[in-house]
């Protein structure tokens, strides 16, 4: 099972949009998970992903893909882990 994290906060549209790309990218019988993280939770995400969200983030690899990313961003994202 694939792990991602999608790093926004709430009322966020362009958490919103990343959210409907990667879940477009991802066919329904892709088994992954899609967690979304709100940094304002918590002090040490908001000081390190603040001005750079959306931010998907895979924490098996640690390797992340900040906002702006399109469909084809994603699938290379995905493809690369």
């Amino acid at each position: 099972m694939m792990h991602l994290v999608l790093l926004g906060t709430a009322g966020c549209h362009l958490c919103e949009q990343a959210e409907e790309i990667i879940r477009e990218c991802l066919p329904n019988d892709y088994d992954s998970v899609i967690e979304l993280i709100d940094i304002a939770e918590q002090e040490h995400w908001q000081a390190q992903y603040a001005i750079r969200i959306p931010v998907l983030y895979h924490p098996a690899t640690k390797k992340e893909l900040a906002w702006p990313f399109a469909q084809a961003d994603v699938h290379t994202f995905i493809h690369s882990l």
